[in-house]
C-alpha cells in the first residue's frame, strides 16, 4: 500500500517520509478500511513533532481520523460488516499505523456507519472533534432543557459542540468567538449568540443574554486562559469542560466561587475516556448524521494527495485553518 511514516520527530518536510509498505492484515476483532479520507488534527502534529506523547513505536503512519469502506474482516468478525462506509477515530493512539495510508487496520468498535448521505471527507473530520465535544456536552448526562456556552464555537471542536447542543435539545446555546468567520461559522452552526471572549465585558453579557441563569454546561477551549469567564457563568451545579488550555495548564482558579455555585470543574482527554461514553458517542453521531435536521455542517478547510501529507501537517501547525484540513489516500 502507498503510506505516510516517520521514524523521528521533526518538521514535516524533513521526518515524514512515503512510499510503500506491506499491506496490513486485521487482528482477530479487527477490520481493515480502504481509506479515502484521512484528518489531519493538531494532536497528529504534536505526536510527530515531538511535543507531546514521544514516539511510541518504531514507525508511526500518522493521523487519527478517517473514512472509507471496509474491506477485510478479523477472525471473530461477522461477515456483515464487509463494505460498510465507516468512519474511524483513534487509529493511531495506542498503535503504530494511522489513516495517512491506503489502509488502516482498527478494533470493530472504532469504525461506525457513515451514512451514504455524508462524504468520505466529511466523515474524516468527525473523529477526535466531534467526539471531544460529544464527550465534553454529555459527560455530565443530557444537555436537554439545558443552557450551554461553546467557547470558541468557530473551531472545529467548538462547531461540532454547538451542533450536538442543539441535537440534544437544550434550551440555550451560546458561544464565544474572535470575530469574523469563527463568529459567523458558530452562528451557521446554531449559536443563538457569539460573544468576543476578548471583551471585558464578555461575562456580563452572558449572564444578560441568560437572564442572569448562568450557563448550565461550559465547553471550554482554553480553561487557563479564560478562567475569568467561565467561573463568572457557569450556573449553579453547573459544569465547566475543558478540552484544551492554551493559556497555560497552570492557573489560579476563584475555588471559593465555584464551591458557592456547587460547579464542577472536569477535563476530557478522548482516547482515555471511559469506553461506555466512547461507545456511546459514536452512537449519537452516527444518529445525528442520519437526523434529517440538523444537518452536518462543517467545512473542509484544505484536500491534499497523500504524497502531500507534509503540507497537510504544515497547513494545520500554521494555526490559521477553517475547518478540517484532509487528505486523500486514493489520489
Amino acid at each position: 500500500m502507498r503510506a505516510i511514516w516517520y521514524d523521528r520527530h521533526g518538521p514535516a518536510r524533513e521526518v515524514l517520509q512515503q512510499g510503500e509498505r506491506p499491506d496490513p492484515v486485521p487482528a482477530p476483532g479487527e477490520v481493515r478500511v480502504k481509506l479515502f479520507a484521512s484528518g489531519v488534527n493538531p494532536a497528529d502534529t504534536y505526536r510527530r513533532a515531538g511535543t507531546s506523547n514521544a514516539n511510541e513505536w518504531p514507525v508511526v503512519i500518522p493521523n487519527s481520523d478517517g473514512a472509507g469502506v471496509i474491506d477485510a474482516l478479523g477472525a471473530g468478525v461477522e461477515g456483515r460488516h464487509l463494505g460498510r462506509r465507516v468512519w474511524v477515530y483513534n487509529a493511531q493512539r495506542f498503535r503504530p499505523f494511522g489513516t495517512a495510508a491506503t489502509y488502516t487496520c482498527v478494533p470493530l468498535n472504532l469504525a461506525h456507519d457513515l451514512p451514504e448521505s455524508v462524504s468520505f471527507e466529511i466523515g474524516a473530520c468527525l473523529g477526535i472533534p466531534a467526539m471531544t465535544a460529544h464527550r465534553c456536552l454529555f459527560a455530565d448526562g443530557p444537555v436537554r432543557g439545558l443552557r450551554v456556552l461553546v467557547s470558541g464555537g468557530g473551531g472545529a471542536v467548538g462547531n461540532y459542540a454547538v451542533q450536538l447542543a442543539r441535537w440534544g435539545g437544550s434550551a440555550q446555546v451560546l458561544a464565544t468567538a474572535s470575530g469574523g468567520w469563527k463568529r459567523e461559522d458558530a452562528i451557521t452552526a446554531g449559536a443563538e449568540q457569539v460573544f468576543d471572549y476578548r471583551a471585558p465585558d464578555c461575562a456580563q453579557r452572558i449572564l444578560d443574554a441568560t437572564g442572569g441563569h448562568g450557563v448550565d454546561r461550559v465547553v471550554e477551549v482554553d480553561v487557563g486562559g479564560n478562567v475569568a469567564i467561565w467561573s463568572a457563568v457557569v450556573a449553579l451545579n453547573g459544569v465547566v469542560t475543558g478540552y484544551a488550555s492554551r493559556g497555560g495548564r497552570e492557573f489560579t482558579m476563584p475555588y471559593g466561587t465555584m464551591m458557592a455555585k456547587n460547579a464542577t470543574l472536569r477535563g476530557v482527554v478522548l482516547n482515555t475516556a471511559p469506553l461506555p461514553a466512547r461507545v456511546q458517542a459514536q452512537a449519537d453521531i452516527t444518529a445525528w448524521l442520519r437526523a434529517d435536521a440538523p444537518k452536518p455542517l462543517h467545512r473542509v478547510a484544505a484536500t491534499f494527495p497523500l504524497f502531500d501529507c507534509a503540507a497537510a501537517h504544515e497547513a494545520v501547525e500554521k494555526g490559521d485553518k477553517r475547518g478540517t484540513v484532509v487528505v486523500l489516500p486514493q489520489e
